[in-house]
């Protein structure tokens, strides 16, 4: 018969306190803590220790938390968790530095992966800072950085990550369409019920590479790559739950204009020209200017004074 999570991971946890309860964990102190976004083998060990030690959990849903925490086979007073969500979060933020004043340890998670990237915990965070005291990264997993890994990209152009476009409207339309321009490679987020009127945009983008990752580390997990015009047929039937996140590759550089480079290196032949016969103004310009012979050959003929035989 298999373990239940708790038997599993309870001796899991109790180990991870052995291995770092002897690192730093200083008081009056917000730890952000990132959690699994699928596979409970993503927790770490200083997450699963301070989600143990911390004297405040601060949590988007409490009653998600409190699920994560038996499936580890970690038991907490409903007293040490503090709903902090986007609803609440500006007010939320008083009773947390209340706590941290007091002398607390106080750990920040969301319902999965990393907070305040795309979830609730940016203002938390910078009131803690504001207010002078010390906050403290616990990085674990998020679906932007598990889909990139994944994405095989060759990262010639920046890695921009962009998060959830507006929900409708003309301001969504706007976003899509300035993402659209972008030349670098882009980590957006969607929600399940707007990813059929995000996979019709992705269809307007072309030949342009996009990667989409569905349930990531999740047993069903799904990562596709393929041009913008054959991902609806790629990913398939897409059924109405699992977070996705897309990563549209960078834009390939456009093609180089010979007229263009042609015409930028015009001066330089025109004086060649005038003082030596076309092959050699040609064999000097190139040397000159790094530009191809054919092209600057091309150009000149077109430059050549007419008395030139």
């Amino acid at each position: 018969m298999l373990a239940r999570p708790a038997e599993r991971y309870g001796p899991v946890a109790q180990a991870a306190s052995a291995a770092v309860a002897d690192q730093n964990w200083p008081t009056h102190s917000l730890y952000v803590v990132a959690t699994p976004i699928g596979n409970l083998g993503d927790i770490s060990l200083r997450a699963l220790h301070a989600l143990q030690q911390c004297d405040t959990l601060a949590c988007e849903d409490t009653r998600h938390t409190q699920m994560l925490l038996r499936a580890l086979g970690i038991e907490r007073t409903p007293h040490s968790l503090l709903a902090v969500h986007q609803h609440n979060e500006a007010q939320a933020c008083a009773e947390v530095l209340s706590r941290l004043h007091q002398g607390q340890r106080v750990a920040l998670v969301t319902d999965a992966g990393t907070p305040a990237i795309s979830d609730p915990g940016a203002r938390v965070v910078q009131a803690v800072q504001q207010a002078g005291l010390r906050v403290t990264p616990l990085p674990g997993a998020s679906s932007p950085i598990a889909l990139a890994c994944a994405a095989g990209v060759v990262l010639a152009a920046p890695l921009r990550f962009v998060g959830f476009a507006p929900a409708r409207g003309r301001e969504r339309a706007d976003t899509l369409a300035q993402w659209a321009q972008c030349a670098d490679a882009l980590v957006l987020l969607e929600s399940p019920h707007r990813m059929a009127d995000l996979l019709s945009w992705l269809a307007t983008l072309g030949e342009r590479v996009v990667t989409v990752g569905r349930e990531l580390t999740k047993q069903f997990e799904q990562i596709v790559t393929a041009p913008a015009t054959q991902l609806q047929q790629a990913l398939g039937p897409q059924p109405p739950q699992g977070e996705y996140a897309v990563l549209l590759h960078p834009l390939a550089p456009a093609a180089p204009d010979d007229d263009a480079q042609s015409s930028a290196h015009d001066d330089l032949l025109r004086a060649l020209l005038a003082e030596l016969p076309t092959k050699t103004a040609v064999k000097v310009a190139a040397q000159i200017s790094g530009a191809a012979r054919n092209a600057l050959y091309t150009r000149a003929l077109q430059l050549r004074p007419t008395h030139e035989p």
